[in-house]
């Protein structure tokens, strides 16, 4: 990183331009390139980590509600009960149709049984056997069905008790006591969500994480850390980090961004579905670029950014550098600027190209006046 000092005040006969000739006390600082991260701050929506609406599987009106609005529930706990007077009548039928298959195919097993030896000695018809034989054959089938039919009356009856799908918390009643309900309905009874953990939904434009690729792709950066900090919608931080779990493959038509994936952690509950948030995250590094004290960059009248060096010659030599973007109070310097440059941040007052300098290193940041222009007194 960069070091700063505070530097003796050069004398207002010293900061004189041109004064003789003499040399003006500059204080400066050496240029080393660093990994410098990327920030980057995108609109954020929480989303639940799980939802799931309650419907019914069967048809019928509603007995009882077993849990309170706004609860907590495990998945598997009863909410509500359907009345099963019908699904315990079926599940008696289905008993009942399969004891007579039972029956049916006993009869029909000793009947072959018997007609068996008959048909070898041919004291009977060969077809009577084979038709004999095929009775018993049906009627194991029949068994078979009816087995069937009494599992689904069972799991009808089942279905007349509505379980929690998840755990997680259970919103508002969206049926009552005595409502018919149907498995083809529409509208569900209530929705359970999971907040713990918590997604967030990141937008970013499609043109920013096409440049960002770019960059990445061409060396320009490389990729940063996936550890998302979150601030909500009143302007406080959330405490907790989050990590960025994937990018969409595709683009929104409608707003031409991709969505990014956080997951959070969210213990105490403070974070709720659809809160709107900014997440801010670094999303990639600049390898080999230079951190350079805000005040010591100045600009042209057409924006063009240039800092003051110390030359080899003991001269102030003006260079030009690309530096579009700032990190913490410092500018992000890309081009420009190379390892060892020694850069003038303290005596910028007055300071011209081809100036004489005396560089002392520094070590204490201080603010830098602007130089005014030429022939303005103090």
């Amino acid at each position: 990183m960069l070091a700063s000092v505070a530097v003796s005040g050069c004398s207002q006969q010293d900061a004189g331009p041109g004064m003789g000739g003499r040399e003006v006390e500059v204080g400066i600082i050496e240029a080393k390139p660093s990994t410098v991260p990327m920030p980057v701050s995108l609109n954020a929506r929480t989303v639940a980590y799980e939802t799931s609406e309650v419907r019914p599987q069967v048809t019928g009106v509603i007995k009882k509600i077993y849990f309170t609005q706004g609860s907590t529930v495990r998945a598997g706990q009863p909410l509500y009960q359907i009345d099963p007077s019908l699904y315990r009548a079926a599940v008696h039928e289905a008993e009942a149709n399969l004891a007579s298959a039972k029956a049916t195919a006993e009869s029909t097993k000793a009947r072959a049984a018997r007609l068996k030896p008959l048909a070898e000695m041919e004291a009977v018809a060969r077809q009577d056997y084979t038709d004999a034989k095929a009775d018993a054959g049906v009627a194991q089938a029949a068994i078979a069905q009816a087995s069937a039919a009494l599992e689904t009356a069972r799991v009808n009856l089942r279905f007349s008790t509505v379980p929690a799908p998840i755990s997680g918390t259970i919103g508002r009643n969206l049926v009552t006591v005595g409502a018919l309900v149907s498995d083809s309905q529409a509208d569900p009874m209530a929705v359970i969500q999971r907040t713990d953990p918590m997604y967030v939904d990141m937008q970013q434009s499609a043109s920013e994480l096409i440049a960002l690729r770019r960059q990445l792709s061409q060396g320009g950066a490389e990729p940063g850390s996936t550890e998302v900090r979150l601030q909500l919608d009143d302007g406080t931080d959330y405490g907790l980090p989050g990590q960025v779990q994937f990018s969409e493959v595709t683009v929104n038509q409608d707003t031409g961004t991709v969505t990014l994936r956080a997951q959070f952690p969210n213990p105490e509950g403070l974070l709720l579905p659809g809160m709107f948030a900014t997440a801010i995250f670094d999303q990639a590094r600049n390898p080999g670029a230079f951190l350079v004290p805000q005040g010591a960059v100045q600009r042209d009248f057409d924006g063009t950014g240039y800092v003051m060096l110390a030359g080899p010659d003991g001269k102030a030599v003006r260079r030009n550098l690309d530096a579009g973007r700032t990190y913490k109070e410092f500018f992000v310097v890309t081009k420009g600027l190379k390892k060892g440059d020694r850069i003038i941040v303290q005596g910028l007052n007055g300071l011209r190209q081809g100036m004489p300098v005396k560089a002392i290193a520094a070590s204490e940041p201080q603010p830098v006046e602007r130089p005014r222009p030429a022939g303005q007194g103090r």
